[in-house]
């Protein structure tokens, strides 16, 4: 098997390993957002193995795997189809480029170290979590823009966060001090860091583990 073919195999596998492990929750966050087991892990992988130019390409093509599961489960379906659910069409397609193009495209920058320290373990860490954490940007610009309405009710309401009594003084605290855009922007950062942050350390944590694993078995 040739290099190129060997790459492009190579990369089909941790995409397809990547799209099942998102199919599988850690647990899933009271007010939506789900942690996966580890599904990001693979796709950062690819960038560091490969550079970036390859990492990005085969994250778009994640990004697409994440758009047709998400359609198939319903997340993405119900923003299109007659129900409560339903949105502008401008704003449904808005939402899937930036909550899914744009944001899992950010994983593709995984390799961005690469021999820029000499130590693999740091390279690839610090390349997991800016990946991650520019994944977790685009999620909040685009709950910034489209879900920003639910800031009041999510910090300022009886069955949003402050029901969870370890919040209430800190949900009092936002609603007496934040507000207008602030709060609409603070409450994308919140609500998309409640997953995305246990997201970054478990693919900061196993991606360097991961790679010692593969890397002798990998053809570059």
């Amino acid at each position: 098997m040739n290099t190129k073919t060997n790459k492009i195999v190579v990369s089909a596998m941790f995409l397809a390993l990547a799209a099942i492990l998102s199919m599988l929750k850690l647990f899933e966050m009271p007010f939506g957002g789900t942690v996966t087991v580890a599904s990001m892990v693979p796709v950062v992988i690819i960038g560091y193995i490969y550079g970036t130019k390859w990492g990005l390409f085969s994250a778009f093509i994640y990004s697409i795997l994440q758009l047709i599961l998400g359609t198939a489960t319903g997340i993405v379906s119900r923003m299109f189809l007659p129900g409560d659910e339903q949105m502008a069409l401008w704003q449904a397609i808005s939402i899937c480029f930036i909550d899914y193009i744009l944001a899992y495209l950010m994983l593709g920058l995984g390799g961005i170290f690469k021999d820029k320290f000499g130590k693999t373990t740091l390279e690839i860490v610090l390349g997991a979590v800016v990946s991650t954490v520019l994944c977790w940007v685009m999620h909040v610009i685009s709950g910034y823009i489209f879900y920003g309405a639910w800031a009041e009710w999510f910090f300022g309401d009886s069955t949003g966060l402050s029901q969870i009594g370890a919040f209430k003084g800190f949900c009092d605290w936002v609603m007496a001090n934040i507000h207008g855009g602030a709060l609409a922007l603070f409450y994308s950062a919140v609500y998309n860091a409640a997953y995305m942050l246990p997201e970054t350390v478990i693919t900061a944590a196993l991606s360097p583990i991961v790679y010692t694993a593969v890397k002798k078995s990998v053809k570059k």
